[in-house]
């Protein structure tokens, strides 16, 4: 600063003050070392590092005194600093207050204005000088101790001198610091740009701030003070009663709770603080500023301020005031475990808390869970009063009763609500389970609702649906006892960890508890039930299943045109049977119904059908059958005439109610469909056997007919035209062959055979008790038999032996080619190798070998002689039924021929066991040349 060339004013008196001063001193030589070591205390020790504190507190002072927010200017110049403001200017009292290290021009609520801490100077400067608006004033340390005439350190500030007033323009004071020796100026700024918000905070009537051209400004918006800097902006939530309590907040007001502070009185102290926000209090202080003043008024201060906390707390939101909350841990200080304690006991009585039924109450008042469950609290609030959403931890500083989830559970056991509450349950619960903030273990016994309305404790053995949202809206209203359905309105993931099971449609479709519900469907409906809900679930499980469905839901009650009956005992409004099934079918108490048209349009007929509702035939399928219990028509008689019991049985349904003029449509339609198809050409199968007896073609049943171009003639009609391929009519059973389905075959075959009135070749006879023999069956004995040549007759032999058939009549035997025993005895009849007969002829025994033309025959057929030989008769006579008759060979112990080629022939054949080449030898016999063997 230049040293005026000219003496300057002194508005002031500055020369009474150190006349005054240097008179004390000289008066009492001790006064002046009593002065230099109460300044040098305060310069090395009380305001040591407090000169910008000072100096703010000065300025604000002024402003407050101006009645308008202050600026503050603060800058370098060479090796000056140099700190400006606006407000109120210097004046005579504040020089005497600059001039006394005893005294304090403060008044009011004033926090500086000129009193002891402008002794802060000191601690940068020997030449400190303030100039106003009004004058200046300066002092000197040089100066000092040439008043005194002395050296060494001496009170700088006790002596002022006038000073030149040339301040700033825009300013009314400036403090001028020229820095002595040592003293960086630059990181005295840097200091000041960090504590400068701080000050801002503190000292209301500042408005601005410069610090080497970096400026900060302080605005308010009632309860919100925003501190705006070159680096941003700090806002701040401020209540304001006997003292002033602030915390940051965000952009958005949430809360930013302070780590650790000191106490504001209201400028900074050393006493550390530990609680969330600041204080800015009028606390008793030590004259130093740097401490609060221990005894009863600083507690009475600290406990009312304490009162002051609660309203800073309840001015943020409800779900931002446990922030403010005083975390636990060592204080920073005395003052601090005093204040914390205090804030506690305000918070434990006071209300502030937020419950969830929109009351406030005292943290004693309060409750809170064990484990922190966002969103929880606002679900339980009519049924916990009191229940807070919180930290449980921090809420327990205030007295806040602490519940378990255990006692939730308990509170919710018979609660009824519904079920989309219960998923919001599930749901807030399931985010504390996820992050590991409460066991699952500890959630048995939950309460589950279920889709019948109830709710069980727990979720071990309950069902989660999983399906079309049609499925599960009518799952929710369907009535299933012992099928623990979880209302799915109600469903959440969480349900599974606690042991509900998922279940898709096909699960559901298998469940015990919903096939008991289908068979007793029809019962439950007729007695007053409605059926609705549970036939559109099953139809909706089934839909879900792609249509694929067990037997047992044709039990499933439906709407029929007057009454609702079992789905399989129904038949779509548009299906073909309704023309081929019998009218009486569908009068009333039929053995079918139609389903009822409206409810058929509000399903695809694939799912009807699935359900058992009759489109076309249906399929009785049993991959393991034991015994006939299918409700198959005539199913027993059926099964006994199988060789054995069939491994899976496909059969057809309902082929008793076709109409009797309906068989043709009814067959076509079984050919149509490739399932019926399949169960009609199953072998030994049903349906086949069925059709074949008691179907209806041209007025009898089809196998009472043959095929066109069948050598069956005499023994069955040709089938008349019904409309039919051959295809179709042989799968009815009209007949091709002789094969025997049943007994009742057998019965009409041999019945065929006995009709007189009937032509009959002899050999279509002969395969046809052939047909009856290997059929296995016993049909009873027949009224006739057929004979060899055609003729019925009462009485014959069975035909064993073939010789047997040269001493008879065609009309007294019957010929069996295959197992004439077995026919004899299905006859009844005798067989012929029984019938008493013997050789009344004399015959000469010949050896094979001796017999020189049967020797050339067996060499040109590669024949080996039989051992033995033959008696040879000329004739050969043999007496049966008390007739004598000459025969070509016979057999009796012994082998008998007449000496004919055909009598040898038929011998030898015999013995040698090629019965079938016995013509063939009788030709080789007449002429044994090549041209015989090989024509």
């Amino acid at each position: 600063m230049t040293t005026p060339t000219a003496e300057p004013s002194d508005p002031f008196g500055t020369a009474r003050l150190r006349e005054a001063t240097l008179r004390s001193w000289r008066d009492s030589p001790t006064r002046l070392t009593e002065d230099t070591n109460v300044e040098r205390d305060l310069r090395v020790g009380a305001y040591r590092d407090r000169l910008f504190v000072e100096l703010a507190q000065n300025a604000a002072d002024a402003a407050m005194a101006a009645g308008k927010p202050g600026r503050v200017k603060v800058s370098l110049v060479d090796s000056e600093l140099r700190f400006a403001n606006t407000g109120a200017p210097l004046d005579a009292r504040g020089v005497a207050s600059l001039a006394s290290l005893r005294a304090s021009g403060k008044t009011g609520d004033t926090v500086g204005r000129f009193g002891v801490g402008f002794a802060a100077v000191r601690t940068v400067s020997d030449e400190p000088c303030v100039v106003s608006v009004t004058g200046g004033v300066r002092f000197s340390a040089e100066r000092t101790r040439q008043a005194v005439g002395t050296g060494g350190d001496v009170p700088v500030l006790r002596l002022p001198w006038p000073a030149l007033a040339d301040v700033p323009a825009g300013f009314d004071t400036e403090v001028r610091l020229p820095l002595r020796d040592g003293v960086d100026g630059r990181a005295l700024l840097g200091e000041l740009a960090r504590d400068v918000a701080d000050l801002l905070l503190a000292l209301p009537w500042l408005g601005e701030f410069d610090v080497d051209g970096r400026v900060w400004t302080r605005d308010t918006d009632g309860d919100l003070v925003a501190i705006r800097g070159p680096e941003g902006e700090t806002r701040w939530l401020i209540h304001r009663g006997d003292v002033v309590w602030a915390v940051p907040v965000g952009a958005d007001g949430t809360p930013k709770p302070l780590e650790e502070d000191v106490l504001h009185a209201p400028t900074p102290t050393d006493d550390g603080l530990s609680l969330p926000a600041r204080l800015l209090a009028s606390v008793p202080v030590e004259p130093s500023r740097r401490r609060a003043l221990p005894g009863p008024e600083l507690v009475k201060a600290l406990e009312a301020a304490a009162e002051e906390y609660v309203g800073l707390v309840r001015s943020l939101p409800a779900e931002h005031r446990f922030a403010l909350v005083p975390v636990p841990g060592f204080p920073k200080s005395t003052v601090d475990a005093q204040l914390r304690d205090a804030v506690l006991e305000v918070l434990s009585g006071q209300p502030w808390l937020s419950t969830r039924d929109g009351n406030e109450v005292s943290g004693r008042q309060g409750r809170v869970l064990d484990v922190d469950v966002p969103g929880l609290s606002a679900l339980l609030a009519d049924l916990v009063p009191g229940l807070l959403e919180g930290p449980a931890q921090v809420l327990k500083a205030v007295a806040v009763q602490v519940i378990g989830i255990e006692e939730v559970l308990e509170t919710l056991t018979g609660v009824t609500r519904d079920p989309g509450w219960w998923q919001e349950v599930y749901a807030a619960l399931s985010i504390a389970v996820e992050s590991h903030a409460l066991a699952v273990e500890r959630l048995d016994g939950l309460p589950v609702p279920l889709s019948d309305g109830r709710t069980l404790p727990g979720a071990r053995g309950c069902l989660l649906v999983e399906g079309s949202a049609e499925l599960l809206d009518l799952l929710s209203d369907v009535d299933i006892p012992g099928l623990r359905l979880v209302h799915p309105a109600a469903s959440h993931p969480l349900l599974e960890r606690l042991g509900a099971k998922h279940a898709d449609a096909r699960e559901l479709l298998n469940a015990d508890q919903l096939r008991d519900a289908v068979e007793r469907s029809v019962e439950d409906v007729r007695s007053g039930l409605d059926g609705t809900t549970l036939a559109g679930a099953v139809l909706r499980l089934i839909a879900d299943c792609g249509d694929d469905a067990p037997r047992w839901v044709g039990a499933l009650a439906l709407p029929g045109t007057d009454t609702w009956r079992r789905a399989d005992e129904l038949v779509l409004p548009a299906s073909p049977l309704l023309d081929i099934f019998d009218e009486e079918v569908f009068e009333e108490d039929g053995a079918m119904d139609v389903l009822d048209e409206d409810f058929a349009e509000d399903w695809p007929p694939s799912t009807l059908v699935a359900a058992g509702v009759l489109d076309s035939f249906a399929l009785v399928v049993d991959d393991e059958p034991h015994e006939p219990d299918h409700d198959l028509p005539d199913e027993e008689a059926w099964w006994d005439s199988l060789p054995e019991p069939p491994s899976t049985l496909v059969a057809i349904r309902d082929l008793d109610l076709v109409a009797d003029d309906a068989w043709p449509a009814a067959v076509k339609l079984l050919a149509a469909r490739p399932e019926t198809w399949h169960a009609l050409r199953a072998p030994h199968g049903h349906a086949a056997w069925w059709i074949a007896q008691y179907a209806v073609l041209g007025g009898a049943a089809p196998n009472e007919w043959r095929l066109p171009g069948a050598d069956l003639a005499g023994l069955f009609d040709e089938v008349p035209d019904v409309g039919l391929g051959e295809d179709l009519l042989r799968i009815t059973g009209v007949r091709a062959d002789l094969r025997l389905s049943g007994v009742d075959e057998a019965r009409d075959l041999l019945d065929r055979l006995a009709d007189p009135d009937r032509v009959i070749s002899p050999g279509l006879a002969t395969r046809a008790y052939d047909a009856v023999v290997e059929s296995g069956m016993d049909p009873g004995v027949p009224r006739a038999v057929r004979a060899a040549d055609g003729s019925v007759v009462d009485d014959a032999l069975v035909l064993d032996v073939p010789w047997v058939a040269g001493a008879l009549d065609p009309d007294r035997y019957v010929v069996a080619p295959e197992e004439p025993e077995r026919l004899a005895d299905l006859l009844d009849l005798p067989l012929a190798s029984t019938e008493e007969a013997r050789v009344v002829s004399e015959g000469e025994y010949a050896p094979w070998a001796e017999l020189p033309a049967l020797k050339l025959v067996a060499d040109q057929l590669g024949i080996r002689l039989p051992d033995g030989g033959v008696l040879v008769h000329d004739p050969l006579t043999v007496r049966i039924q008390d007739a004598e008759h000459d025969v070509q060979w016979w057999s009796d112990d012994r082998l008998h021929a007449a000496d004919t080629s055909e009598g040898l022939a038929r011998a030898f054949a015999w013995a040698a066991g090629r019965w079938p080449d016995r013509h063939l030898i009788t030709a080789l016999l007449d002429d044994p040349s090549p041209r015989t063997l090989l024509a």
